[in-house]
């Protein structure tokens, strides 16, 4: 198709539509995996022709730019409401975690392909805002465990960079199991999570 039929196309799709294909793309590359994912599979599972959804997206690519950095633009929205909030170090984890899983509940498929993805695609000019994604994120969680150390709200031998890894991979590692409208809500998941790792990291009296 030429580019400029296809600029033309994608610009009129309806954004409902245009939605449920992402969530679609999203589901068939967190299952299979972004390269051995093609537009025709995308398609099939759409219920349409491969050629008929260059008249949303021009490429599979595209689809997961989209995909990514709506849920990380959604993720730091929240992210940064919690970190402008002056809560104290705990309050702000249990926020984190909180809003992490709400995140997870919102675009689990998006979560997947984060973990699956990221470090590959971090490579290519289009996917740079992963890296700084990913180090926004780790200096706001250092900070945070820094602070509660500083204070006394976790313990004083308390390794801030092992913490860190463990609370990010314990959380986001959900998302390969999470199902959103399951038996508990996101924010029970939190809480449960929350009394394991304070239980942890809290300073001791």
């Amino acid at each position: 198709m030429p580019a400029a039929k296809k600029k033309s196309t994608t610009a009129s799709a309806s954004p409902e539509r245009r939605r449920e294909l992402l969530t679609i793309a999203a589901d068939v590359f967190a299952a299979q995996g972004y390269n051995a994912t093609t537009v025709r599979r995308i398609a099939d599972e759409a219920g349409m022709l491969a050629g008929s959804l260059y008249y949303h997206f021009d490429s599979k690519e595209s689809m997961l730019d989209e995909i990514l950095s709506s849920f990380l633009t959604e993720l730091w929205d929240g992210y940064d409401a919690v970190l402008a909030a002056g809560l104290g170090p705990r309050e702000t984890i249990e926020a984190l975690v909180t809003e992490s899983f709400r995140e997870i509940d919102r675009h689990r498929a998006a979560v997947a392909i984060y973990q699956k993805e990221s470090k590959h695609l971090a490579a290519q000019p289009r996917f740079g805002y992963l890296t700084d994604s990913q180090q926004k994120f780790k200096t706001a969680w250092l900070g945070t465990l820094e602070r509660g150390v500083a204070d006394g709200a976790f313990r004083a031998d308390l390794d801030i960079r092992l913490t860190y890894r463990f609370v990010r991979d314990t959380v986001w590692v959900a998302a390969s199991w999470y199902r959103p409208g399951g038996q508990h809500s996101p924010e029970e998941i939190a809480r449960q999570y929350l009394s394991m790792v304070l239980d942890g990291i809290a300073a001791r009296a």
